[in-house]
């Protein structure tokens, strides 16, 4: 039988809805200090003191089109601060410390010098063995100024703000500037304007304070009473190895090289300062010009100072030879005990370890810093968490690479100095004072570059009164040595006093 076709509706499609999901807006950041309340007993007597440890939060300003649309977060800084109880803030000096690298944490000045707490890292032949142990520091900077100790970005517990790149920060303008905003801001919430004001920065942190301490000056007004440099570096071009000459880097290395081959016996029956003496005017005289001649040196000259060259480093002076008379500084470390499987330190030559084998050219490690990161990293987890009520779980990054990477960008096309930072500092404020500390077994920043640094200051006669220097037969980082550290803690205290009045 035949059907009836029913008409049918068309289906209409139910229209597509796209939802928007816009991105969660970050959680805003705070400060997230922990203080707690100690007694110490020093050499002044004992001093009653709050520490307070954490991170602080950095934020932006943030404008479009000129319009101020609030502040963002950018960061927080990881810092431990020590204030002594019941101190006058206008009258009681405060300094801040950092170390360098890039890319160190200043766990070494925290736990090694200034803090009120130290680690007992023992001596260069009895170096400490776990299990470590703190130990009251009876010359903590303390006795003479407040302290406030930074990580730089990366390091330590310092990170960028969520959302926010680290590697933003990972250079020098940007550090600098993160390093200014956080004093910045610590004198102004701790009504610290009126106090004495320091910096302490240790190798790459002497580029850092030099330059944070330009821009404080420059651009907040804000004048300091001292910087003190530990192991200083503040133009690459006297001590790098990366110009094809090599000229520059030789001469100012050679006063290193033989203060450490005297202190592995090669020389025999004389005196470091002798030692040192004549390696000295041998840099500053016939090497110096035996290197300017390049091929222009004739045989019985070449030989002769390379027959000097080898007594004074204590290596042989075929290796001396092959080198054009011009030793580079981890071929040293290599060279110098490798008749004994040995290599020697590059941060502090005084230390050694066994070589990986006895054909590498370079060293494949340092010895100085195999012997102290153990101890430095233990102590300042059980520190912080034990002793002054941190509940931070996050990796304390002891030391990130960042040197590979650091953005020397505003330096193109030049060698990285900050010397005219210096000059236009002392020539500006009068009253700043800077006190130079050297090692004389530093291979990463030996101490003859930095001297040469200093006598091309382009700076009145007189401002050359106010740079005081200090030297030790240790490397570079003296308070390694228990008789340096408290020389040097004691100077400091003395020092930061004088530039103070008190």
């Amino acid at each position: 039988c035949a059907g009836r076709l029913v008409p049918v509706e068309p289906v209409k499609p139910t229209p597509l809805v796209v939802q928007t999901v816009s991105a969660p807006t970050p959680t805003p950041l705070t400060d997230s200090l922990v203080a707690s309340r100690h007694t110490v007993a020093t050499t002044d007597g004992e001093l009653r003191y709050t520490a307070r440890t954490g991170r602080i939060v950095l934020r932006d300003d943030d404008v479009a089109d000129g319009v101020f649309g609030g502040r963002t977060d950018r960061a927080q800084l990881g810092v431990t601060a020590y204030t002594l109880d019941d101190a006058d803030v206008t009258d009681r000096p405060i300094t801040f410390c950092f170390n360098g690298g890039p890319g160190s944490a200043s766990i070494w000045l925290h736990l090694g010098l200034v803090g009120p707490r130290i680690i007992d890292i023992g001596e260069v032949d009895e170096i400490a063995r776990p299990p470590y142990r703190l130990t009251d520091n009876a010359h903590t900077l303390l006795r003479a100024t407040d302290l406030v100790i930074i990580d730089a970005m990366s390091t330590g517990y310092s990170r960028a703000a969520e959302g926010r790149k680290a590697k933003d920060w990972h250079g020098w303008k940007a550090d600098v500037e993160q390093f200014t905003e956080v004093i910045r801001l610590w004198c102004t919430r701790e009504d610290r304007w009126m106090s004495p004001k320091f910096i302490l920065g240790e190798s790459y942190g002497t580029i850092r304070g030099v330059s944070v301490a330009q821009k404080l000056q420059d651009e907040h007004g804000m004048y300091l009473n001292g910087i003190v440099l530990l192991s200083s570096v503040l133009d690459f071009g006297t001590q790098d190895f990366g110009n094809p000459r090599w000229d520059e880097a030789s001469l100012h290395f050679l006063p290193s090289y033989a203060a450490i081959a005297w202190y592995h016996g090669k020389h025999p029956g004389r005196t470091l300062d002798e030692v040192r003496a004549e390696a000295e005017r041998f840099a500053d005289g016939p090497y110096r010009l035996a290197l300017a001649k390049g091929r222009r040196l004739d045989a019985d000259e070449r030989n002769q100072v390379a027959g000097t060259l080898a007594r004074l480093t204590g290596l042989p002076q075929r290796y001396v030879e092959l080198t054009r008379l011009r030793i580079e500084h981890e071929r040293f470390c290599a060279e110098l005990l490798r008749d004994e499987g040995l290599v020697v330190g590059r941060i502090d030559g005084r230390f050694t370890g066994p070589a990986a084998s006895g054909t590498e050219e370079l060293m494949n490690t340092d010895p100085s810093g195999d012997a102290t990161l153990g101890a430095f990293t233990a102590a300042l987890h059980h520190y912080l968490r034990a002793e002054l009520g941190s509940t931070e779980e996050m990796a304390y990054q002891v030391s990130a690479d960042l040197w590979r990477d650091w953005d020397y960008t505003q330096f193109q096309g030049r060698p990285v100095s900050v010397a005219d930072k210096l000059e236009r500092l002392m020539r500006a404020n009068p009253a700043l004072a800077v006190r130079i500390e050297y090692g004389y077994f530093d291979l990463a920043t030996p101490y003859f570059a930095a001297q040469d640094m200093v006598d091309h200051l382009r700076l009145p006669e007189a401002a050359f009164d106010r740079i005081s220097h200090a030297y030790y037969a240790t490397g570079h980082m003296p308070y390694l040595h228990q008789a340096s550290r408290v020389r040097e803690s004691d100077e400091q205290c003395a020092w930061i006093r004088a530039c103070s009045g008190r």
